[in-house]
């Protein structure tokens, strides 16, 4: 992580269901949703929605990959004690938020993503020329704004969609925030800081707005999410107020970035389902095995006696992911020196693969048959995420003006 949030901050983070999960996404997702759940309130959501922007046509695959997607994240190591597990859709309030948002939203920020023209030209095979398809980070940006995220874990690809959603919530925040009376009210919330605090908070505000102190903002900062008897309201009219603008009802949120977690495939590439390259989290441990072992390697390696180069060899990628420095020592040299085989390279490789899979699988079996477990979490899930994504609503409708009354 790039970023150290406050302990029990709120963390947002979705896949798309579109096939079974491999070892690509639990080293590169799933281990650091286990890590961040122990720390952060955590929102983890099955992306259906966006499945369909790419995989309209295949409709028919989303229903059975949520279920499967699920039970691979509990047997991984997710926990519903911990996490909120839901489905985008099954929460309607991101689709009116996402209306919403489109409203104010410059046509231009969304064709200048980058991952916009690159899905293009690499799914050329697909019709991509959809408004569901322009509108998916404007999407992703309901997703996270829905449960005022403070977080949102991402790889460097990733970025600029959170950017897109700072730029969203910064737009949203000063055509709406600035409510009749802000002034008035944020010092009324101010006194109900208690003497010490308000005067604490006051001195604050003008060495940021006077002097541009940051240290003193981050300080006022902190001091306002101490302040147990604010309401949500007026604790975001005073993060407003202390940095001159409206009143914060959408706040911006920071992009968490994750280490590079890149999962080699069987062929040396990313592992990745198009490549067809990929082990499956509940493949079976025999088949497991078998692919392992008809990995290609050094291909200037023809015979046992050729001395082989490890860093042109699949295999070794799997050893940076799995293997001790001892073992990785053990490879480097019996590889260079023709003193071990590429079986006897791949035999740590592959007790290490089986090692990591065996407990998914005997989780993933149980959950398998008990089906109804795995939508009990989801039901809780959903009414969960409901509960905080309709108080979102709520304040967007009132700011535009939306609760008639």
């Amino acid at each position: 992580m790039e970023e150290k949030l406050p302990a029990n901050s709120r963390i947002l983070s979705g896949m798309r269901p579109t096939g079974k999960l491999h070892l690509g996404h639990y080293h590169g997702v799933l281990k650091n949703w286990i890590e961040l759940q122990h720390e952060y309130d955590c929102f983890f959501f099955v992306a259906d929605w966006h499945a369909l922007t790419t995989h309209y046509e295949e409709a028919h695959i989303i229903a059975p990959s949520v279920w499967d997607m699920v039970i691979d994240w509990l047997a991984a190591g997710v926990n519903p004690g911990m996490a909120h597990l839901f489905i985008q859709s099954r929460v309607p309030e991101h689709a009116e938020l996402h209306l919403l948002l489109s409203m104010i939203t410059p046509l231009g920020w969304l064709e200048r993503v980058p991952t916009y023209k690159d899905q293009q030209e690499q799914l050329k095979e697909k019709d991509l020329a959809t408004y569901g398809f322009l509108g998916y980070p404007l999407l992703q940006s309901a997703d996270i704004l829905i449960y005022k995220a403070a977080g949102v874990p991402v790889g460097e690809d990733q970025v600029a969609h959170v950017e897109l959603t700072r730029e969203v919530a910064r737009r949203f925040n000063h055509i709406y925030g600035r409510e009749p009376g802000f002034e008035e009210k944020a010092e009324e919330a101010i006194r109900k800081m208690g003497k010490k605090n308000a005067k604490l908070y006051r001195d604050l505000r003008r060495r940021y707005q006077e002097q541009g102190d940051h240290e003193a903002l981050e300080v006022a900062r902190a001091l306002l999410d101490g302040q147990q008897n604010l309401s949500i309201g007026d604790r975001e009219r005073l993060f407003g107020y202390l940095e001159g603008s409206g009143r914060i009802i959408l706040p911006e949120p920071q992009a968490l970035l994750t280490e590079a977690a890149r999962m080699p495939g069987l062929d040396g590439r990313k592992m990745s389902k198009s490549y067809g390259n990929t082990i499956g989290l509940r493949e079976p441990l025999e088949e497991v095995e078998k692919k392992i072992r008809t990995m290609p390697t050094d291909p200037a390696r023809v015979r046992r006696t050729d001395p082989g180069n490890p860093d042109v060899c699949p295999v070794w990628q799997f050893h940076l992911v799995y293997s001790d420095d001892e073992t990785r020592k053990w490879v480097r040299e019996g590889c260079t020196t023709a003193g071990i085989g590429c079986l006897d390279c791949k035999q740590p490789v592959i007790d290490a693969v089986k090692a990591e899979l065996g407990p998914i699988h005997e989780r993933a079996a149980e959950y398998e048959e008990d089906p109804s477990t795995v939508r009990n979490v989801i039901e809780q899930g959903c009414e969960e995420a409901r509960d905080v994504a309709r108080d979102t609503l709520a304040e967007v409708r009132d700011a535009m003006g939306l609760n008639y009354k």
